[in-house]
This record gives structure tokens, C-alpha cells and sequence, in this order.
């Protein structure tokens, strides 16, 4: 079994995600866990599971109805982004190896642009070039100034590119500040970040959320198991204490694996929102039960 949580370049129309959900639904072999929108990053992440061959497949689908659907050409929002169907990561879970993925999420690549005349870019452990692993070097402007890995063009006039991965467990972590000034939320980005010389594992960025009126400190936490995740909370509190704000809320995107609420239950439970079904594994099994 292997997950896959595809980005989309669409977080403000419910219709466009659920016909993007749908496509995915209708593959056999596939259980949909779940998505979620945010209209300040204009981003939704949907995130399914199931026999590798089906999830490449319903991974392939989806890309091609984001290309259809959305246009980043009238795309406006506080995330980075590349492509309607933005990222598209695979991700071992039972049974499986981070090599499995490897050659699924070249297979999918292969297949986008074939069908869909959409370039592709590989990232993290299925890079091709060593340049490419981390996603912010192939996201940047211009990407890197060479080809796609798969086609001919560098990015589809509408539909832009997707960049396509292999990873381990990724846990997409953000925390709202009492603030709207996003000043201060990139002051804690830099602080607890690694490449600032902060938290191994952690990736960060601050953000201001219209929506909310507020900033937000926004994570991607790469390796869970080396992150003391209790400190890295207590970090960005106390840094947010010395610019003179607070924490408002902290906020879990798609689901943990077991093993990560293990390690640290109450990072997650003071989440907004959290009970246990976002526990991937609590969350399969419940799906497998029902059928």
C-alpha cells in the first residue's frame, strides 16, 4: 500500500476540488482518505491510498483534471505554486519501500505528459539530478533553467507543471499567530527552519492570511522522528513572545501516522480540530471495516 497527497491550485471553489475527488474516487483499488481546502493559500490537498498500480493511476487522473479545470493564469494566492495540479508526492505505507515509489512516481510522470501534454519535474527521491531533490530548487522562477524531466516545453500556457515525488511521511503543520503582520511570522520562519540554522527537518515560511487577519508560521516537517516536535512548538511561542504576539491556533493539513502522535500526543491534540481518525492508520482501517 502507498499514499499519495497531490496539491492543488484551488482552494476558493468547492466544486472544482470535488470533481478533482471524484476522478480519484472512481478508481478502483483507491480509498480516498480525505481533502482539504485553504482560501488564503488558494491550495487543497487531497489525500488517498491504496494498491500502488491504482493510486499512480488515480494520481495521473487527478493531474490531468486539475489541467483541465484550473488556469493559473487568473491563480492568485499566498502559496508558492507551479501548476493546477501543483505537487504530486508518493509516499510508502504498508508493505511498501521509498524505491516502490521511486519507480510509480517516474511511471506517473511518463504518463501525465504523454496524456495530457503537461511537463514534468521530479523531486525528492525521484529526482533525476541530485539539483532537483529539494522542491523549492525546481520551484523557484523559472524553474531551474533546464528542460522538464518529461516534455518538451517548460511549463502548459494554462495548467503550468507538476513536479512529481517520492518522499517519506511528510506532516503539513501550521500555527496562526495573534498578529496580522506577516513580518513577524517570517521572523519565525527564519528562526525555526533549518536552512536559517534552526530545527532539523523543518521547513517554514510566514504568511499573512487575509481570510483570518492573521499571520501564519507555515511547516513542512520532513522527518518526524528527529524533530522534538514539544520544543519546536515551544520555540515559535517563545519567539513569538519576544515580538510581542501570541500563538492563536495551531492546524494539522491531511493526517498523521501513528507512530508520530506517539511521540508527541499533545503537539497534535492542542491542534484545532483533532481526534484520532486523523491518525492515517485509525483512518484506513475505519475505510477497510465499512467495506
Amino acid at each position: 500500500m502507498i499514499e499519495c497527497v497531490p496539491n492543488f491550485s484551488e482552494g476558493r471553489d468547492p466544486a472544482t476540488i470535488a470533481a478533482i475527488a471524484a476522478v480519484i474516487r472512481d478508481v478502483s483499488g483507491v480509498a480516498l482518505l480525505g481533502y482539504e481546502s485553504d482560501a488564503d493559500h488558494h491550495r487543497s490537498v487531497i489525500t488517498f491510498a491504496g494498491d500502488p498500480a491504482a493510486v499512480m493511476e488515480a494520481a495521473v487522473r487527478a493531474t490531468g483534471k486539475a489541467a483541465e479545470l484550473i488556469d493559473l493564469r487568473r491563480h492568485q494566492g499566498v502559496h508558492p505554486r507551479v501548476g493546477a495540479a501543483d505537487v504530486v508526492p508518493f509516499v510508502p505505507l504498508t508493505g511498501a519501500t521509498l524505491d516502490n515509489c521511486v519507480a510509480i512516481a517516474r511511471r506517473a510522470g511518463a504518463e501525465i505528459w504523454q496524456r495530457f501534454r503537461v511537463p514534468v519535474y521530479f523531486y525528492e527521491a525521484a529526482a533525476m539530478d541530485a539539483s532537483r531533490q529539494r522542491l523549492e530548487k525546481v520551484r523557484r522562477t523559472g524553474f531551474d533553467g533546464r528542460p522538464p524531466d518529461f516534455g518538451d516545453i517548460p511549463e502548459h500556457p494554462t495548467a503550468g507543471a507538476v513536479v512529481v515525488g517520492a518522499r517519506h511521511f511528510l506532516i503539513a503543520y501550521n500555527i496562526n499567530l495573534a498578529t496580522s503582520g506577516a513580518a513577524t511570522a517570517k521572523l519565525i520562519a527564519a528562526k525555526i527552519r533549518e536552512s536559517s540554522g534552526g530545527f532539523r527537518f523543518v521547513k517554514a515560511m510566514g504568511l499573512h492570511l487575509s481570510t483570518l487577519g492573521r499571520a501564519q508560521v507555515s511547516m513542512n516537517l520532513t522527518n518526524f522522528a528527529d524533530i522534538p516536535l514539544d520544543d519546536l512548538y515551544a520555540a515559535v511561542e517563545a519567539e513569538a513572545a519576544r515580538l510581542g504576539t501570541t500563538i492563536a491556533e495551531s492546524e494539522l493539513i491531511g493526517f498523521v501516522p501513528r507512530a508520530a502522535f506517539e511521540q508527541a500526543p499533545a503537539f497534535f491534540r492542542r491542534t484545532r480540530g483533532f481526534d484520532e481518525s486523523r491518525i492515517i492508520e485509525n483512518k484506513i482501517e475505519r475505510l477497510l471495516q465499512s467495506k
